[in-house]
């Protein structure tokens, strides 16, 4: 069977904890770490983990076998991470004495499903991903650009990677040169200018038009690249930092129309905690959520 790797579906929701996952061989993989974090509460997962092998020789003996080292899609860009399967993640979740272990169980067997269901139907996807923001409180209109600007984002982080880009150091360059050019800041900066932590992601704390022009400056990216046939580090830098800027002349022309400074340090960092989830059942067309 061809292998395929998926990193661009990220995130699970499990009673408001996130578990990273991969679309690999066919079927889902879950972090290791996250899961054993949600069902543990362990300050120090690592740790957890050796004392958990060293207490079950037979897990330990067999580790090997059932977790695989997969790129996962962070915040920071593309990661290997230790991963299993459904099968591995419950044979792992047999060492864990947490009164999550039967819930969580359930909430497997249900994402374990979506993605034969995308497949059959991509909306639900979309609908996951909406579904999410509502419960966190964010406007409809300011969804609707987030969910655009999401499928944008894929676009342009799929052409740099048919380009040669692999590393996640070089999407977060390729991002802040997008970044410089439409609002004269890198992400770092962007972040410390909204006060937001590292954990944060800088794109659910944009206002709507700063969601308008970043789409703006992604989407001429990807028309750049495409229409120079830029290949490698340098030549992506270049058409990045043009199309950046075309966002960046954009957002010049609004403050001087308007002004007033598109660039706000408003955030999101208020909404209201999520409210508790659904009932847990085996309909997989609920709790997903994919960012990046």
């Amino acid at each position: 069977m061809k292998e395929k790797t998926d990193t661009n579906r990220g995130v699970a929701l499990f009673e408001q904890a996130e578990i990273r996952r991969t679309w690999h061989n066919e079927r889902w993989y879950f972090v290791v770490e996250d899961v054993v974090t949600v069902l543990t509460d362990s300050q120090n997962v690592k740790d957890y983990i050796t004392k958990m092998r060293e207490r079950d020789n037979e897990l330990s003996k067999g580790y090997g076998q059932f977790v695989s080292t997969l790129s996962i899609s962070t915040r920071g860009g593309p990661q290997k991470m230790n991963c299993a399967d459904l099968a591995g993640i419950l044979r792992i979740i047999q060492s864990i004495p947490s009164p999550k272990a039967e819930p969580f169980k359930l909430w497997l067997a249900r994402v374990g499903k979506e993605r034969i269901d995308e497949i059959q139907d991509p909306e639900l996807a979309v609908n996951r991903a909406k579904e999410i923001y509502e419960r966190k409180g964010y406007p409809k209109s300011w969804i609707d650009k987030r969910l655009r600007g999401i499928n944008i984002r894929n676009t342009l982080t799929d052409e740099w990677k048919e380009r040669g880009v692999k590393a996640s150091n070089e999407f977060a360059i390729l991002t802040d040169e997008i970044y410089k050019g439409a609002f004269e800041m890198t992400a770092k900066e962007y972040k410390d200018f909204k006060s937001l932590d590292r954990e944060n992601n800088l794109r659910d704390h944009m206002v709507d038009m700063e969601l308008i022009l970043t789409m703006l400056g992604e989407a001429t990216t990807t028309e750049l690249t495409k229409v120079r046939d830029s290949k490698g580090l340098p030549k992506l830098k270049t058409a990045a930092s043009d199309g950046g800027a075309v966002a960046g002349r954009t957002r010049k022309d609004i403050e001087k129309q308007t002004k007033k400074k598109v660039v706000s340090k408003d955030n999101f960092l208020d909404l209201p905690p999520l409210p508790p989830p659904k009932p847990l059942d085996v309909n997989p067309r609920t709790h997903y959520y994919d960012d990046k």
